[in-house]
């Protein structure tokens, strides 16, 4: 069985990188790296089919892998319609939702209130709203040649991105790592240059936890350090680069085979990235939209054992009302198949952690009401 799993992950990181640009999926955060390849198409049975033809749809690339595999199971069962989800970026994919370009958009970040009321325009007769669909653990990659179990927390994490702490050997990260061979070797930080809501993410449990200098955005705002795009950029420099440290979804840095720090959260033990424990910290999410607007409030401070606190979810955002007519059937029918059990249980395998039943139960009474 553990070959077998094995052999899977690697397939799926490879089917990532072969999906074209019609699948393609960008997060605000994140790029394409890891997997869409498996899976293998759902049985008609499991999924009902609605609508015909062509449904856009663009935002995060953090779920890019389970919306590869989504798509594919999907398809395989709704033979009149083909999922086109481009990867542009949360960002971009509300910007282009709420434009009426596409049907759906992904955001890593729930919307803001002037978002919100801007859809309305869109959204004839109702609103947008943040459908929770895909949550996860936001790793912190490193390469520092001789060190394969590193703990860090929020507090050197938020020095080091702002450039403050400068050489691997430094003193705090000394004390979180007695009996470690910590080289006297320069720390490559490395940030996202798209507006991502992975960026989003970690600088709020940047400033929530460690004290971090700047108010967490979309838009890095740390002194110093590197840039490149997309999870996949960020991810590929850890990769190549000596001493560099970045943050991606954990299933960029399975699939390129890169240690993860694990966090000192004020718990017995350090925390490792795992999608069961980035669960435990997703489980104690609040939620802070009203109504119809599922949008959560993340505890990035937890303490609880076992519980990561660097996670995000994944919204889809679309129309509670007003949805066009040509597109309505099918937008609610893959909403109502990839918030279904059997579409969230694709996803713990890709690294990603399934909604708690609380929150997925209230997403699917949701997707339900959709017009």
């Amino acid at each position: 069985m553990k070959l077998q799993r094995k052999n899977r992950v690697r397939a799926l990181a490879v089917g990532a990188l072969a999906v074209s640009g019609a699948l393609a999926l960008s997060a605000c955060g994140s790029d394409d790296t890891t997997g869409a390849g498996g899976g293998g198409a759902a049985k008609p049975s499991n999924i009902k089919c609605d609508g015909k033809g062509k449904l856009l749809a663009s935002g995060s690339s953090a779920q890019k892998n389970a919306m590869d595999v989504w798509v594919q199971n999907y398809s395989g069962a709704c033979k009149d319609t083909e999922i086109n989800y481009q990867p542009t970026g949360s960002g971009a994919g509300v910007t282009t939702f709420l434009q009426g370009q596409t049907a759906f958009a992904g955001s890593d970040s729930a919307l803001k209130p002037d978002e919100v009321t801007k859809s309305k325009q869109v959204c004839k007769g109702g609103q947008a709203v943040d459908l929770p669909m895909v949550g996860g653990p936001v790793a912190v990659g490193y390469n520092v040649p001789g060190v394969d179990n590193l703990v860090l927390d929020a507090k050197t994490l938020s020095k080091i991105f702002n450039s403050e702490i400068k050489k691997w050997n430094d003193a705090a990260i000394k004390q979180l790592n007695p009996g470690a061979k910590l080289p006297d070797l320069k720390i490559q930080p490395f940030h996202r240059s798209d507006d991502s809501g992975t960026t989003d993410n970690f600088t709020k449990y940047l400033k929530a936890a460690g004290g971090w200098k700047h108010e967490p955005a979309k838009k890095w705002e740390g002194e110093g350090g590197q840039a490149a795009s997309g999870s996949a950029g960020v991810s590929s420099q850890v990769k190549q680069t000596s001493g560099a440290i970045s943050y991606f979804e954990l299933s960029y840095a399975t699939a390129s085979k890169i240690p993860t720090a694990k966090l000192n959260t004020g718990a017995k033990e350090p925390v490792e990235a795992t999608v069961d424990n980035a669960s435990k910290a997703i489980s104690e999410a609040k939620q802070v939209g009203k109504g119809d607007d599922l949008a959560l409030d993340l505890n990035y401070k937890t303490k609880a054992e076992g519980a990561y606190p660097i996670t995000l979810v994944t919204y889809e955002i679309a129309c509670n009302k007003g949805n066009k007519a040509e597109t309505l059937p099918a937008t609610k029918s893959f909403l109502t198949y990839i918030s279904s059990k059997d579409g969230q249980s694709a996803l713990k395998e890709l690294g990603y952690a399934p909604l708690p039943t609380e929150i997925a139960d209230k997403v699917r009474a949701t997707v339900a009401k959709i017009s």
